[in-house]
């Protein structure tokens, strides 16, 4: 008897944490009628400012590589910046520098070396929130990314969920970077401006 209550004791811890998982991890659409709704209704609403602030983990090493080369042009290894080359990510976004900081999302999307002269990334990533306040919220961003340099500035291009018709702007800062293997963790501030 003692058996069967403890399995059915995992049984249901195992379902809540199955169903919390979901939760967090994916958020379900509007369906057109809720959306178009809202859309109707924005004469009324006034614009937002949200100010976000997290670390990118992008990983090209190890046994869980988190971004991963998809392709290279013929004169990719000839080139010091490395142009042609493509990669797809999808990169833990954290509170802190740290990976095991508290987890708000990630950043799936690709980049690739656009520049001859000089390493310049064209980024092309959705930041997918999955804490509480955002959850199933993403924010788009594309733009230039001159890695080497300091402070860089990106576009957000639209977003969804909370972030729906999104606007503004993501600085990136460099916080640590291997230049053995080029795992890096860059620091992200982020301005949307949304409805």
């Amino acid at each position: 008897m003692a058996k069967i209550c403890l399995t059915a004791t995992v049984v249901v811890v195992a379902l809540a944490l199955v169903a919390t998982a979901a939760t967090l991890a994916h958020a379900e659409a509007d369906n057109p009628e809720k959306v178009d709704k809202w859309f109707n209704g924005l004469s009324n609403t006034k614009r937002k400012t949200t100010r976000l602030h997290f670390y990118l983990h992008d990983m090209l090493s190890g046994k869980s590589p988190t971004a991963v080369r998809i392709a290279e042009s013929t004169m990719t290894k000839k080139s010091p910046t490395q142009f042609g080359v493509v990669y797809m990510m999808d990169d833990a976004l954290t509170e802190g520098p740290e990976l095991e900081s508290p987890l708000v999302g990630r950043a799936q999307g690709f980049y690739g070396s656009a520049a001859i002269e000089s390493l310049g990334l064209l980024m092309n990533m959705n930041l997918v929130f999955t804490g509480p306040k955002y959850n199933g919220s993403t924010l788009s961003i594309m733009g230039r990314n001159p890695a080497l340099e300091t402070y860089r500035e990106m576009s957000i291009v639209g977003g969804t969920g909370i972030f729906r018709l999104s606007s503004g702007i993501v600085t990136a800062k460099t916080y640590f970077l291997n230049l053995t293997t080029f795992d890096a963790v860059v620091e992200y501030n982020v301005i949307a401006m949304h409805y």
